[in-house]
């Protein structure tokens, strides 16, 4: 796993993109940085970070891009597919070294609040939080974007479809507003989205009985609560998908100055739970 990310790392910056990243994303806040803290006074470095999210969209995915899809396109993967390596130490390899690169900005920003201490009131505390945060988000958008490169050989639809992800969870407090609230339409939408999970789970596994066995438990399960008890349905989309908008976690330290725990663990569980779709979609690759 060390090999793979020291050769990961090297390529990265060898290619420039890691650089342009980083170079980009400082440049980026230290215009913010410029306006609201040293030219306006604004003592929190965590409300100019705030600013820089949309540097993540565009960002994260050119770092992501090619991880999983040039080694497809160059046939390269099959070397690591038979290296006396588990796959999972690839993926994970893979996946750290594109952290690294995240990490590499975040700690300059650790510079930052120091400099707003110097010239006046600083919160130290919350601003390095948020860096934290920030930090962490960046390695949830990592998996993501790895994921989807794992799944194309094109480093240009990895590059979109993993800008449409991020851009769709930064609009998706908008997003969801427009979900229906009605127990019947919610337990409707339920039912898809289980569906879809179903779905991807026969693709993984091209085992139709499975499938057949999961749909109809969904169908059913769905069905009987809404007999029960169909006011459970009512708004649970938004209740269930809410949990989606990761920024918020992000942005209630910037904006209140508060640390959600359960937020924090959500950002673990999807870079945990993506990490394990990438190896299950390399995984499957291998064996057909």
């Amino acid at each position: 796993m060390l090999a793979i990310y020291k050769r990961e790392l090297k390529a990265y910056f060898q290619s420039m993109v890691g650089c342009v990243f980083v170079a980009f994303l400082v440049a980026f806040t230290g215009i913010y940085f410029t306006a609201y803290n040293l030219n306006a006074g604004y003592p929190y470095f965590s409300y100019t970070l705030s600013g820089s999210l949309i540097v993540f969209i565009v960002g994260i995915p050119l770092v992501s891009m090619r991880s999983f899809a040039e080694e497809r396109r160059n046939k390269t993967d099959q070397m690591l597919l038979t290296a006396p390596v588990s796959l999972t130490k690839v993926v994970l390899g893979k996946y750290f070294a594109m952290v690294t690169v995240v990490a590499i900005p975040n700690l300059i920003f650790c510079l930052f609040p120091l400099i707003i201490k110097m010239n006046g009131t600083a919160y130290l505390k919350v601003d390095y939080i948020s860096i934290a945060v920030f930090f962490l988000l960046g390695c949830v958008y990592v998996a993501i974007g790895m994921f989807m490169s794992a799944l194309t050989e094109s480093q240009i639809i990895a590059f979109i479809s993993t800008f449409g992800v991020l851009l769709a969870l930064y609009l998706w407090n908008g997003i969801i507003g427009f979900l229906p609230s009605s127990a019947v339409a919610c337990m409707i939408g339920l039912i898809l989205i289980l569906s879809l999970i179903v779905l991807y789970i026969y693709h993984m596994t091209e085992n139709w009985m499975l499938g057949a066995v999961l749909e109809v438990i969904a169908v059913a399960g769905c069905a009987i609560a809404y007999i029960v008890k169909s006011s459970l349905f009512e708004n649970l989309l938004s209740k269930l998908l809410g949990k989606l908008a990761l920024a918020d976690v992000f942005t209630d330290i910037t904006n209140s100055h508060i640390v959600d725990i359960t937020g924090i663990m959500l950002y673990l569980s999807v870079i945990i739970v993506f990490v394990f779709l990438t190896i299950q979609a390399i995984q499957k690759r291998r064996w057909s």
